[in-house]
C-alpha cells in the first residue's frame, strides 16, 4: 500500500541520522552557526566539492575559539572522535600514518529498534579524497544499514579568523531511502552537521585543550 510504504520510509529516515553519525542531537540550531540548505557556491577541497546532483544536502559553519592545529587534531584523529561525539561508538583507521589524501575509516553508529526494523548499526566507510593541512577536507563513501544504503560526499573548511577558527562544512546524501522523503531526509541531515559542529566547538574549547 502507498500509504504504509511512505510511513515506513519516513520512520526509518527519522530512526537513522544517516552520515552525520548522531543519534538523539538536540534539534536547536546554535546561535553562532550560521546554516543554509538551498543552493549556492557549494565549498571546495582542492577544486571538488559535494555531489552536485545530490537532492539532500546541508551547509553551516561556526566559529570556535581555539587554535587551528587543536581543531584540526580533533576533526582529523578520527580513532578519537567518540571522546568527544557522544553517540558515535567507534572509529577505526584502515590505513596507518599520517591523515592524508586516500586515508580510509570506517565508523559505526547504533540504530534503536522501531516500528519497521530491529536494532542495527549503521556502517559508514569514509576515504579522503583532497586534503591540504590545516585548510579543508573532503571524504566520499557509502553509509549501509538494514534496508538503508547512502552515498554520501562531505567537505570541511578551517580558516583562521581573529579570535579562532571559522569552521565552514557541506554535506549531501543521495540513494532510494533519502530521495524518498528529501525533506526529511535534509532535516536529519542538518541537525546531525550542527551537532557535530557543537561538539567540536565544545571539545576544542575545553581549557585542557585551549594551548
Amino acid at each position: 500500500m502507498p500509504g504504509t510504504r511512505h510511513t515506513r520510509t519516513r520512520a526509518a529516515l527519522f530512526t537513522v541520522p544517516l552520515l552525520a553519525g548522531l543519534l538523539g542531537t538536540a534539534t536547536t540550531v546554535p546561535a553562532a552557526a550560521a546554516s543554509a540548505s538551498g543552493p549556492g557556491a557549494s565549498l571546495t577541497c582542492r577544486g571538488e566539492g559535494v555531489d552536485p546532483d545530490a537532492r539532500v544536502r546541508h551547509r553551516t559553519e561556526t566559529v570556535i575559539h581555539a587554535p587551528l592545529r587543536t581543531v584540526w587534531k580533533l576533526q582529523t584523529d578520527v580513532e578519537r572522535w567518540p571522546s568527544w561525539q557522544a553517540h558515535l561508538t567507534g572509529v577505526d583507521r584502515l590505513d596507518h600514518g599520517p591523515f592524508r589524501t586516500g586515508s580510509a575509516f570506517r565508523w559505526t553508529v547504533p540504530v534503536p529498534p522501531n516500528p519497521v526494523t530491529p536494532a542495527t548499526e549503521l556502517d559508514i566507510t569514509s576515504t579522503v579524497e583532497q586534503l591540504r593541512r590545516h585548510s579543508c577536507i573532503r571524504w566520499t563513501g557509502p553509509a549501509v544499514g538494514e534496508g538503508v544504503h547512502i552515498d554520501g560526499v562531505h567537505v570541511w573548511t578551517f580558516t583562521e579568523v581573529k579570535g579562532g577558527v571559522r569552521v565552514r562544512t557541506e554535506e549531501t546524501h543521495a540513494g532510494p531511502q533519502v530521495d524518498a522523503d528529501v525533506p526529511v531526509a535534509t532535516v536529519i541531515l542538518s541537525q546531525g552537521l550542527e551537532a557535530w559542529l557543537r561538539e567540536l566547538k565544545a571539545a576544542a574549547e575545553a581549557p585542557a585543550r585551549r594551548h
